[in-house]
């Protein structure tokens, strides 16, 4: 479907949600217990077991219910306090809302209207944090809208090994359509690293969140908070203003168990900002001269035997150079091993047809252009040593979005300017994180690249070249 026209909303108004209708395959409900989840909190409901994988910190919601606030005052609490289960009096003074009742007659016919305003001391509601698994089963077996919460206040049991506390919160009734509109707005709002928790979602901007089988046109501006489902494609001539949910317009397999093991890879904040300031750019080229100082020098003694092995099954010569892109669009001459073939590119004509790939990419299965050498030297990527030299001479870097010509880079003019802000890697977060899916690479391409740019770090750099490295051995 494509979206022509869509209304831009104000800053300040919550978005639309519609019974039945989702984004990312999500509701409010499951989008609200995936925030926590990002920030290492199981939220339990009755009916609703926790994952015994996942950590071993709770929150214990009703059913019906959902709770925005700081994660780590909390969390601080339940660890000064010494016990395993905090209960928790939650006042939300967000907004001085009210409900009208209807008093009708026995024939129902319209008596009165009450309108009833809470305390000012705002809504009243009870959660649990809670670190105990036992406590967490006993939660999960209620009955939805049976909940006991004087199990754990008054029973001996858990009793002795819990607290009390008093806070401040947002509280949401998820049986209220309008509270669903506000808490999603205030998600959208908060919300900062889905990624994390959301399969097949990147970031187009910040604020912009884009599943991969939805297209945008280059010509379309959006200014988030806005959240863009599957299969739309986004065409307009007038700027999208959030926030914006457009839900999924095909289906969309939802998250369903959370791939907890990833999860607990390195966590790298991700801000709304190119990072990289003056002593990030020269610590990162001091490493990089030193490091390819030390490949080049303990690796060198390998070229002459590579070399032979590419003379004699196919003769000179012994590198291939293609023009790629670097800091700023500048191009450069990207050094590999020769693994294919002479005159390769004309035969990738003929063999488009089995191209696997989406976008201006170009892989198949069992390439017939290969060399026997090649195959080797590809799997063991060393084919790309001779990089190392790039990355000496300033071209490139050891870790960056992966280098490319020009002709591809104008695919995505969003995702060219973030990846030409900084130097391209002889490995990066695409390479180690890509699935090799069918249609699907040129999307996670976009998306690992805006992540790196995003949220690049030393640790994070320190995490590629681990799991690079380990690709390797493991073959």
């Amino acid at each position: 479907m494509t979206i022509a026209g869509v209304q831009t909303l104000p800053v300040r108004t919550a978005p639309t949600v519609d019974d039945g209708r989702l984004v990312w395959g999500l509701d409010v409900r499951r989008l609200h217990d995936l925030h926590w989840a990002a920030r290492g909190i199981q939220v339990v409901r009755p009916g609703q077991p926790h994952d015994p994988k996942g950590p071993a910190v709770f929150l214990f919601l009703r059913h019906d219910q959902a709770l925005i606030a700081q994660a780590r005052p909390w969390l601080k609490r339940l660890s000064w306090s010494g016990c395993r289960i905090l209960r928790v009096r939650v006042v939300d003074r967000s907004g001085a809302e009210y409900t009208e009742q209807i008093v009708a007659s026995p024939d129902n016919e319209l008596r009165a209207i009450n309108r009833i305003y809470p305390t000012r001391h705002g809504r009243v509601g009870r959660v649990i944090l809670s670190t105990d698994q036992r406590a967490a089963q006993q939660w999960a077996s209620f009955t939805p809208g049976k909940e006991r919460w004087s199990t754990f206040s008054r029973d001996t049991q858990w009793r002795r090994r819990s607290a009390a506390w008093s806070t401040k919160g947002r509280l949401y009734d998820l049986t209220s359509e309008r509270r669903r509109a506000d808490l999603l707005g205030v998600l959208m709002g908060q919300w900062r690293q889905l990624g994390q928790v959301i399969p097949g979602i990147y970031q187009w901007k910040p604020g912009v969140w884009v599943h991969e089988s939805s297209r945008i046109a280059p010509s379309t501006r959006l200014i988030g908070p806005v959240w863009i489902g599957a299969g739309c494609e986004v065409d307009q001539a007038k700027p999208v203003i959030g926030p914006l949910v457009i839900h999924d317009e095909t289906p969309c397999r939802p998250v369903e168990d959370i791939d907890w093991e990833a999860f607990r890879l390195p966590q790298f904040p991700l801000t709304p900002r190119i990072r990289g300031g003056l002593s990030r750019r020269v610590s990162k080229r001091a490493f990089d001269i030193a490091m390819s100082m030390g490949v080049l020098a303990g690796t060198m003694p390998l070229y002459p035997f590579i070399m032979l092995a590419i003379y004699i099954e196919d003769g000179r010569p012994f590198f291939f150079a293609h023009r790629r892109q670097t800091l700023g669009g500048r191009e450069f001459p990207c050094w590999k091993f020769r693994t294919m073939i002479k005159d390769a590119d004309r035969l990738k004509e003929q063999l488009q047809a089995q191209n696997v790939c989406d976008g201006p990419q170009f892989f198949i299965e069992n390439d017939p252009r290969l060399l026997r050498c090649g195959r080797l030297l590809r799997r063991l990527q060393m084919d790309e040593l001779p990089q190392f030299w790039n990355v000496l001479r300033g071209h490139m870097s050891i870790v960056g979005p992966r280098p490319s010509p020009d002709k591809e880079n104008q695919f995505c003019p969003a995702w060219r300017e973030a990846r030409l802000s900084v130097r391209p890697g002889i490995t990066g977060l695409w390479q180690v994180r890509r699935t090799r899916l069918p249609e699907t690479d040129f999307q996670e391409w976009i998306r690992y690249d805006l992540e790196y740019v995003q949220r690049q770090s030393w640790s994070m750099d320190i995490w590629i070249i681990i799991e690079t490295v380990r690709r390797i051995l493991r073959g």
